[in-house]
């Protein structure tokens, strides 16, 4: 009988916490709608020039490099995962495993010729990004990409937070010592393998595996960039992977303006 008891009780309070919640969804719609004059790109460019918007982050993911060439990677038949076949990988993403390159690191090698930086060139929305740092209302640019693009259009290192890494350096994965970009790209280059001068093991770029943190540049750079930010723009990416996808959340609870333009 108690059960029952407590579980009529907490019955009864269904309604009201599912009302709480659609009325709290609909206060957030109504905020979110009441800074912009109008829900298109004429009222977030409204929503800037007002002055409102004075430290905007950006979010960038592979989409925004598509234009120039370079595959995302989810896309059925045209993203990369779906064009490794010839490497005879036991998974799409065991190219870009830590663990699957100690074992096999050549799948790796044979697709950084193609992703080696210097191949492409800036998309509009590279040039986008720069527009926003030179008129001094970007605070920082998160980029899930390592194509070295945001710098090729003319952004500041310290402007981009290469989420999961990028070409500018390389280490041994087994005693840590950091060894020389162009040793590695030379190796790339030449359909090589590059190893450590000090103790024989893999040497790789500085992108980020799948089984490897990420940089702790990232992680100081979120927490204090999102507390500042005022306005959030997401731009070629679908947001699936952790903890960058994450960073939506850390803006919105903050109650700040969010815009997802990948369209």
């Amino acid at each position: 009988q108690l059960q029952q008891l407590r579980l009529e009780a907490a019955c009864r309070k269904v309604p009201h916490t599912l009302h709480e919640v659609v009325r709290h969804h609909k206060q957030r719609q109504q905020q979110q709608q009441s800074l912009l004059s109008s829900c298109d790109m004429a009222g977030v460019a409204h929503y800037i020039l007002s002055g409102r918007a004075r430290n905007i982050v950006v979010m960038a993911g592979a989409g925004i490099s598509v234009s120039a060439g370079i595959p995302d990677f989810r896309t059925p038949g045209s993203g990369l995962y779906s064009q490794l076949q010839r490497f005879q990988l036991p998974w799409p993403e065991a190219v870009f495993d830590i663990r699957f390159f100690r074992h096999n690191p050549k799948p790796f090698y044979l697709l950084a010729k193609e992703l080696f930086p210097g191949g492409y060139c800036p998309t509009p929305a590279h040039f986008f990004i720069r527009l926003l740092h030179d008129k001094g209302l970007l605070l920082r640019a998160f980029t899930q990409n390592i194509d070295g693009l945001e710098q090729l259009a003319g952004l500041p290192s310290d402007k981009v937070v290469p989420a999961h890494g990028s070409f500018d350096g390389a280490h041994c994965i087994d005693c840590g010592r950091a060894c020389s970009v162009y040793a590695v790209q030379q190796a790339v280059y030449d359909d090589e393998v590059a190893t450590c001068e000090s103790c024989g093991g893999l040497v790789k770029p500085d992108v980020v595996f799948f089984g490897e943190a990420l940089p702790v540049r990232f992680h100081r750079r979120r927490l204090a960039d999102m507390a500042q930010a005022d306005l959030l723009i997401v731009m070629g990416t679908s947001l699936v992977v952790q903890p960058f996808a994450s960073m939506v959340g850390e803006c919105l609870v903050r109650q700040r303006l969010a815009l997802k333009m990948n369209k």
